[in-house]
This record gives C-alpha cells, sequence and structure tokens, in this order.
C-alpha cells in the first residue's frame, strides 16, 4: 500500500459522480474499474472511502485448517476474535470500506449482523462485497452504507472460507488494493488506485464544470449540445485556463 489518500482529497470526492470518475480513468488506461452487479441495499445512500480488503477462497477442510482452528469437527465456527474478517474489519475506521472478495457467490453471505458490528463500532464507512448480504434488516440500522450483489439467508459455511486480510483482491471482477479509492452511488461502485486519487479528482472536478458550462452554453444558444461536447483537449484546457473557478 501506498501514500494513504488524506480525508481533505476524499471529502473532494464527494462533489462529483462515479460517471465522471470512469470517464476520467478511461482517459489514463484504466478501463476495468467499475463494478457491474455490485448494487446499493441502502438505496440513496453513497459509499466513499479508503479501501481495507478481505479475501475468501472456495470452502476444503485442509484450508480451514491451514487458515485458522476455529472450526469444530461438524465444520462450524467456534469463536475465533483474530480471524481474517475480524482483522481486515479491525484495520476499518472513519475514511475506510470494507470490501470483500467473496468471488461474486450472490447465493452466500460472507458476513452477517453479529460480525458487522465491529463495522459499526469502528464507524467505518460501510462494506462492498461481491457476495449476498444476509440479516439486511438487523445491519441496516447500523447506519453505514452496504453495498451487495443481492440478499440471501444463507451464511458462507460449506461455500467458502476467509483467507486473507488487506491484500490486493478482485470485487466483481475489478482489481482492488488496499488503500484505493472506491465510491459507489445508486449507479455502482467505481474503484480509483490511490497513487491516481488527487489527479482524478482534479480532472473530474474541471469536467464537470465544463459539462455544465456546455449544458448552458447549448441552452442559452438553443443549439444540439454536440456543438461543444465531448470537450477536446484544447477546448478543456482554454476553459481551465480562463473559465474555471475551483
Amino acid at each position: 500500500m501506498g501514500k494513504e489518500v488524506t480525508q481533505e482529497i476524499l471529502n473532494r470526492y464527494k462533489n462529483i459522480t462515479p460517471a465522471t470518475i470512469w470517464t476520467a480513468l478511461g482517459k489514463k488506461g484504466y478501463e476495468n474499474c467499475v463494478m457491474d452487479n455490485v448494487k446499493p441495499l441502502t438505496k440513496g445512500k453513497i459509499i466513499l472511502g479508503r479501501a481495507r480488503t478481505l479475501r475468501y477462497l472456495p470452502e476444503r477442510p485442509d484450508l480451514k485448517e491451514e487458515v485458522r482452528e476455529g472450526y469444530s469437527a461438524d465444520g462450524m465456527e467456534v469463536p475465533n476474535e483474530n480471524a481474517p474478517e475480524y482483522r481486515a474489519m479491525g484495520s476499518c475506521g472513519p475514511g475506510d470500506v470494507l470490501v470483500c472478495d467473496a468471488m461474486g457467490n450472490s447465493t452466500a453471505a460472507n458476513l452477517g449482523d453479529v460480525k458487522l458490528v465491529q463495522l459499526k463500532m469502528n464507524k467505518a464507512e460501510g462494506i462492498i462485497t461481491d457476495g449476498g448480504m444476509r440479516d439486511f434488516d438487523q445491519v441496516e440500522p447500523f447506519g453505514f452504507a452496504i453495498y451487495a450483489s443481492g440478499r440471501t439467508p444463507k451464511a458462507a459455511r460449506h461455500v467458502m472460507t476467509e483467507y486473507e486480510d488487506n491484500v490486493d483482491i478482485q470485487c466483481d471482477g475489478v482489481l482492488v488494493r488496499p488503500g484505493d479509492i472506491v465510491y459507489g452511488n445508486d449507479d455502482g461502485v467505481v474503484v480509483v488506485p490511490s497513487h491516481l486519487a488527487e489527479e482524478i479528482v482534479e480532472f473530474c472536478e474541471l469536467y464537470e464544470s465544463a459539462e455544465e458550462y456546455i449544458k448552458n452554453k447549448a441552452e442559452a444558444e438553443r443549439v444540439p449540445p454536440g456543438k461543444y461536447y465531448p470537450p477536446t483537449k484544447e477546448w478543456l484546457e482554454n476553459y481551465k485556463n480562463n473559465i474555471f473557478k475551483k
């Protein structure tokens, strides 16, 4: 993990949209940055923060023994406060989001209401998982944003095993590295590499201002927006130097 994204930069993201971030990342060659199948269960609530990650693998008895001594002979969990999911949630605080690689399995939930109390206690921004979410009616009152591939009553038992915390993962086919910015609204979730965080937000602030200017100009002149949109590199540079105000 590189240099941490500051809260000041995170706050600037609140004033732009995932759609514009997608445009900005595409211009840098980062095309695979949007989670298409992860949707907000807490409608109308954005999720924004630095990624703290948790990776799952398909369940197998020998893997369970390797990862932790937290299972009984019949495969049921026994208490273990140092298990990978608790380490991952323990690394979260204000400005952080737990992002889970649950292998895209929407038919099982990797975390439920009891375990997720830790995110509530730590005042994290929320959770993103490409697995399902169980106990949603009990978890929603915790107050944080919840993004998942669906709802289910099933837990992870016999499906997946928690394996590693705060490592590079995939979530819904998108690479997420610890410290990356994850930002979602009702449109979906986008991932911004941490080393590009400031550059991307600066471009998005400029681009969204330019788009608003073009919409107003097109309406005032009663011309198709295509007269000015999309803005060329030269037009955008002129706008930046002569019109744009931060």
